[in-house]
């Protein structure tokens, strides 16, 4: 057997790739309780035959927008299975940009016998009535990326869609749920406003650190030996992707670091395998002029934090003062005081060099403050700095 195909399922630390999959839907949603919650009291009259509920879910790219929606769709199947059937249809409009193509895609969800062809929008829509009413069924529909329809055909099909149960006895056939990064609802006509209403809105901001460490220690769970991800790793992924607030940045750099280190045929993964996935991408660097503006003192405290963080996500602010020390003995400079110490961290973090938080510690009780360079390599800056210190 070729030796370069050795490791092809061996499982050092992967082990089910799935869950780093953007489009695998988790058995719960991390950082999103009070969203969910929002987009609950939205639907609360759903479980109610004859009653239609609608929703438009906006926010940036990797706000968790889909994840969002779909998951909510099986968590009201399932919660509302006694009382009523719903079956939840997700479309999206990026792959399927026309009327016919939603139509057609909802149409074979619900019956994979329908016709590709043949029929007419309004005879499409009346197939799927007449579907949802011979199961004795109610279908929540999620138009994902519908910007893209609406921008190529207006807001027709959602027109007829709310009409579809329009001159007949019955009603409830289904709710909507839409899904963009813009505000749609001021790009429809009145009509389709008025039946959404604008407070069915439900606006996603980007996530926050913790969130984004949260979704990449639930991905790292489900998909890689247990201790293979330290919490520290997972922290720090958490740290490279608030600055977008694109939970796909920490899922990517997640897959991309536990890759890195089989290749290196480790059982774990360590800073270096992080680190070498951030020289990859679009790591900012720090300008020379911002190391050269710094006090002695700051690019001492500094120096001290980078040598422990090139094998280390985080460092205390207990041990940074330690070998900030230890560096002051090599440069012979006299250490300054505990207060001018934590001055620097404060005016080094101002600058966008490192991340404070604050956690329970490690060791010990109580809480301390952890130090992490999210945005930055620290083993290219501690070079930039000795030299500086040097000159």
């Amino acid at each position: 057997m070729a030796d370069y195909l050795k490791r092809i399922g061996a499982g050092l630390i992967l082990l089910d790739a799935t869950p780093l999959s953007y489009d695998w839907v988790p058995p719960e949603i991390v950082g999103r309780g009070k969203e969910q919650e929002a987009l609950a009291a939205m639907f609360a009259a759903i479980g109610t035959p004859g009653i239609s509920c609608r929703a438009v879910i906006t926010g940036n790219v990797g706000c968790g927008k889909t994840v969002l929606s779909r998951a909510f769709g099986d968590d009201i199947s399932r919660h509302l299975s006694a009382i009523r059937t719903i079956t939840t249809v997700h479309v999206n409009c990026r792959n399927h940009p026309s009327i016919a193509q939603v139509l057609q895609r909802i149409a074979k969800t619900l019956d994979e016998r329908w016709p590709d062809r043949g029929f007419s929008s309004s005879e499409v829509i009346q197939g799927i009535r007449r579907n949802l009413r011979t199961r004795n069924q109610h279908m929540l529909l999620i138009l994902d990326e519908i910007d893209h329809l609406l921008r190529r055909e207006g807001g027709d099909l959602l027109y007829q869609l709310l009409r579809i149960d329009e001159g007949r006895d019955e009603s409830g056939t289904l709710s909507l749920i839409l899904v963009s990064q813009e505000q749609v609802l001021d790009q429809l006509e009145g009509a389709i406003i008025s039946r959404f209403g604008k407070s069915n809105h439900l606006a996603l901001k980007p996530y926050t650190s913790e969130q984004l460490t949260a979704i990449a220690s639930q991905r790292a769970e489900l998909a890689t030996r247990h201790g293979a991800v330290s919490e520290s790793i997972l922290t720090l992924i958490g740290q490279v992707a608030a600055e977008s607030g694109d939970a796909r940045v920490a899922i990517e750099l997640l897959e991309a670091s536990v890759k890195s280190a089989e290749m290196d045929g480790s059982r774990e993964v360590e800073i270096q395998h992080v680190d070498q996935e951030r020289k990859d991408s679009k790591l900012q660097t720090v300008e020379p002029s911002l190391v050269n503006e710094l006090l002695e003192h700051e690019k001492l405290t500094l120096l001290a934090i980078c040598r422990r963080l090139r094998r280390d996500p985080e460092i205390t602010t207990g041990d940074a003062e330690k070998l900030y020390k230890v560096v002051c003995e090599e440069f012979s400079a006299k250490p300054r005081s505990h207060t001018t110490f934590w001055k620097n961290i404060k005016s080094l973090e101002s600058r966008g060099l490192m991340v404070t938080r604050m956690a329970t510690a490690k060791a010990g009780r109580g809480r301390t403050q952890y130090i992490s360079m999210p945005d930055s390599l620290p083993g290219t800056l501690e070079k930039r700095l000795e030299q500086a210190l040097n000159q």
